[in-house]
């Protein structure tokens, strides 16, 4: 049961062009959103279809990956880890940031 311990696996679609950054020894990082959605029916009985949206990112070989060929709009599956954060932004105000960091990522549709 320890490999259930913080495991993160989403399907969707791609919400941007992922946004790539490079930094020193040709490491590459991708920062990107994805959605998913959930489709229920509620009290008087109709569909309802409710979008969520995760921020990703992933670094390395799988980041090249997604530099490569992951545009907006394409159907992902990604494999990862979920992780909090925060900052101060240039007010001094405090930001909270949560985000999946991807270790796999499988491309899926056409």
């Amino acid at each position: 049961m320890s490999t259930l311990r913080n495991h993160v696996q989403l399907i969707g679609h791609v919400g941007q062009d992922p946004e790539i950054k490079s930094f020193e020894g040709d490491r590459k990082l991708a920062n990107l959103t994805i959605a998913t959605n959930e489709t229920h029916k509620n009290e008087k009985g109709e569909k309802v279809e409710e979008t969520q949206w995760h921020r990703v990112s992933a670094w390395g070989k799988t980041a090249e990956i997604i530099e490569k060929y992951v545009t907006k709009g394409k159907e992902i599956a990604i494999d990862g880890k979920l992780t909090h954060r925060s900052y101060d932004d240039k007010n001094g105000d405090k930001k909270y940031i949560t985000e999946v960091v991807a270790t796999e990522i499988l491309l899926l549709g056409k």
